[in-house]
């Protein structure tokens, strides 16, 4: 008894025309259809070249001017004002503060609260023009190269200028004082001093993101948030739970950056370890809130990954870790000001590099402090209407 092949087509039957067109046209309409339900997922297709271009448009500057400055003025003459005002007109150079003693003087650039800090001696003009050959000084805080390498090294032209119209009536021979330059905390310009702290902050940003906004819809596509839900488990203990190992995490990824940063490539750290450590978990909690946000906004992983992405792009970019944040637009400094790693690079870097004290930090510490208690709300809240 012979079986019969029913895998082949039966002879006579033809397919019809254009058949393969027709079904890759009704696959490519049911794509666009479940595109446009999936809102995140078109906002990041719409959003991130947006962004990108509006920030490496407008934002990123590599010769960054109008850079914030102090002066120690200790003395006001006509060659000290001629000298300034150089200064200020080549618009590397933003005077900002006035300090009167050099205790000042060095606070505010441990702070992070200026880049350059000028320093005219009492006497100057009465040195110059009797030829003692005195010393102005410019400090500078090398912790980012790339803003002060720029600015210092239009030094000499600048002064120059100025001693044309106030000692010479043509070009001076010689300058008849001393310029120096003082790249403090970084005098080398290595770049490892800059980025390697800076890459605690940015991969902590990225990882605890990633991780806690998983944390919840993962939770739902288990199906385990029902059983989660019948539990006698108040909202923020459910938080409480899930954030707790991740900052233990947090803290693990943190030292192995610091161990290699330190021994491998010579980072220094001449603060206290255990600012630094309580910092840090400042900082990972206030990411852990956000990501945690994110995964009571997401419907899936996928969501919730792609949320993480939209808020990882401006944090590298308009934090500092990878341009000079000082010499980014006001609008885009506003808008760094409202991101955890701006705050914990300002904070990591001075640590590290300046020896800074919490005394230098409040404002990025109370800045910090309070985008994490916003974050913690905002993700408390957002729980307890998923659980309704």
């Amino acid at each position: 008894m012979s079986t019969v092949d029913t895998s082949a087509p039966a002879a006579g039957i033809r397919e019809p025309s254009f058949g393969f067109w027709r079904r890759s046209y009704a696959m490519v309409v049911k794509e666009f259809i479940q595109l446009r339900r999936d809102r995140v997922s078109f906002a990041m297709i719409v959003m991130i070249p947006v962004m990108q271009l509006l920030l490496f448009g407008y934002a990123i500057n590599t010769t960054p001017r109008n850079l914030p400055t102090e002066v120690l003025l200790q003395e006001d003459t006509d060659l000290s004002r001629s000298i300034l005002k150089a200064l200020q007109n080549t618009a590397y150079f933003r005077f900002v503060r006035q300090v009167h003693d050099a205790h000042e003087f060095d606070d505010l650039l441990k702070s992070g609260k200026v880049l350059f800090g000028v320093e005219i001696p009492r006497g100057f003009e009465r040195a110059v023009r009797r030829g003692d050959h005195p010393a102005l000084l410019v400090a500078a805080d090398a912790t980012d190269p790339v803003a002060a390498s720029s600015a210092l090294s239009s030094l000499s032209m600048i002064v120059q200028t100025a001693l044309e119209h106030d000692l010479f009536t043509g070009d001076p021979p010689s300058l008849p004082f001393e310029i120096r330059a003082h790249a403090r905390y970084n005098p080398a310009a290595s770049s490892r001093l800059n980025i390697v702290p800076g890459l605690v902050g940015t991969i902590l940003t990225m990882t605890m993101l990633i991780f806690t906004a998983l944390s919840v819809t993962r939770e739902i596509e288990r199906g385990t948030m029902e059983s989660l839900l019948s539990m006698p488990i108040k909202p923020v203990e459910v938080m409480f739970g899930k954030i707790v190992p991740y900052v233990m995490v947090g803290f693990l990824q943190a030292a192995m950056i610091l161990g290699i940063g330190i021994f491998l490539f010579g980072v220094p750290v001449f603060g206290s370890m255990f600012l630094l450590a309580l910092m840090s978990t400042l900082f990972i909690t206030a990411n852990l809130a956000i990501g945690y946000t994110f995964s009571t906004l997401a419907q899936n992983q996928l969501q919730a990954m792609q949320l993480s992405i939209m808020f990882f792009l401006p944090s590298i970019l308009l934090s500092g870790f990878m341009f000079p944040f000082l010499g980014m637009p006001v609008w885009a400094q506003y808008i760094g000001e409202c991101l955890p790693l701006t705050h914990y690079l300002r904070i990591v870097r001075a640590i590290m590099l300046k020896g800074s004290t919490l005394e230098n930090l409040q404002y990025d510490t109370l800045a910090l402090l309070g985008l994490m208690l916003l974050a913690m709300t905002i993700a408390v809240t957002r729980f307890r209407r998923t659980l309704d």
